[in-house]
Order: C-alpha cells, then sequence, then structure tokens
C-alpha cells in the first residue's frame, strides 16, 4: 500500500475521521495547505493511562536511589567548575549561524560565569578563559552573570565553525568554540549508562592572549 494511503486509513479510523463532524482525510488535508483549525485541545488523561490507578508512575526506586548519591557525593575541589551548555533563542542551532541578520549584535560564544566567582577568581569580562577537561581544552571570552550558579559555567552550543574545510563563511567569521571539543568520552550519567554532556567537571586559568 502506498504511504499516502497508508496515512488516508490511519486519519478516516482515528479520532477526527469518518465518524466524526470532522470527516478528516488526507484529500482534506490537500484541501487545506495552510492547516485546519479544530477547535482547542482537549484532555484526555487520566482516561488513556494504562496504569491501575490511572497515574503516571515517577517514584522509581533506582532513580530515588540516584539522587540520594548525587546529593550525597563529595564536592569536587574548589578550583574546579562544572560546564554546561545553553542555547540562545538567535542562533538555537548550527545551521542559524550561517545568516547574517541572526548573527549580528554582540558576540554569544561566551563562557557564562557567576560574578562572585569570577570575582574570587579575579577575572574581568572580556577575559579569555582558558577551559580544561581531561581529553583537552579550548579558549572563550567570559561574560559575568547572575543567571549561573557559583561553580558553574556555561557554553553555548553549536560552534566550532573554525575548523578545516568549513564552507560556512557567516558562520566562519562568528567561529567560537565547540564544547565537544573537551566533551569527556568517560563521563556518563550513571543511572542511565548514557554519555553525559552537562556538568563535566572542568578547571579555568587565563587564556593565553590574557
Amino acid at each position: 500500500m502506498a504511504p499516502d494511503r497508508l496515512v488516508d486509513s490511519a486519519l478516516r479510523a482515528g479520532p477526527y475521521g469518518d465518524q466524526t463532524k470532522w470527516q478528516l482525510s488526507i484529500e482534506k488535508l490537500k484541501a487545506h495547505p495552510s492547516g485546519i483549525d479544530m477547535g482547542p485541545l482537549e484532555p484526555s488523561c487520566p482516561e488513556r493511562l494504562q496504569t491501575p490507578g490511572k497515574r503516571i508512575h515517577l517514584a522509581i526506586d533506582a532513580v530515588f536511589e540516584d539522587i540520594h548519591r548525587l546529593v550525597n557525593e563529595q564536592p569536587e575541589q574548589t578550583e574546579t567548575y562544572r560546564l554546561i551548555g545553553r542555547r540562545h533563542v538567535r542562533d538555537n542551532n548550527s545551521w542559524m549561524h550561517n545568516h547574517h541578520r541572526l548573527m549580528k549584535g554582540k558576540p554569544r560564544c561566551q563562557l557564562l560565569m557567576n560574578t562572585a566567582d569570577a570575582q574570587r577568581e579575579g577575572w574581568q569580562a572580556g577575559t579569555l578563559i582558558k577551559i580544561h577537561s581531561r581529553i583537552g581544552s579550548i579558549e572563550a571570552e567570559l561574560a559575568c552573570t547572575d543567571d549561573v550558579m557559583q561553580g558553574v559555567v556555561s557554553l553555548p552550543h553549536g560552534y566550532g565553525h573554525g575548523q578545516p574545510g568549513t564552507r560556512a563563511e557567516t558562520a566562519s567569521q562568528h567561529a567560537g568554540v565547540s564544547c565537544n571539543d573537551i566533551t569527556d568520552d568517560q563521563f556518563i550519567d550513571q543511572l542511565s549508562g548514557n554519555a553525559a554532556l552537562n556538568g563535566l567537571a572542568v578547571q579555568l586559568s587565563l587564556g593565553a592572549a590574557a
């Protein structure tokens, strides 16, 4: 059966299909390329939940045990920070970095650091900071803020356009650095076993040009 026939069958048998006032079909969708207003969303929970008590089970023993481990984890040495990522509304993903209008304005590939931490280190906004992990280092301009907690630093993801062979001209002019270059392959989430991309332990020092 062709894909459009499969989709049409699903639409006709669905909650807005042949047995409803909407009579939804693939032909009707094609006739309304901008979409069909089907009214406000209607709640479907807890009726659709398949658990006996019609509740979502979040209190899983393994999760609570791991929370206990995390809370009681020994703090890192004071010179170590935790690196997290972030997104910016104007460069949500790397493909947006090659659009001139979206990249106008102040530089955004900066290392955010709590103001109190920066003062304790004796650093100022605009200082070039070297970020070290177990596998390597990168450098980024410092920006001080109270939007991150003490002991945490943040780099935006999606940058690092300065690699050889990059053919995105606008993005290359705002190359920035990639936190992937210092992501530790041995740093994993203990509960799930997945790669951990946030909370990486890093050490900071003044960059080469500082």
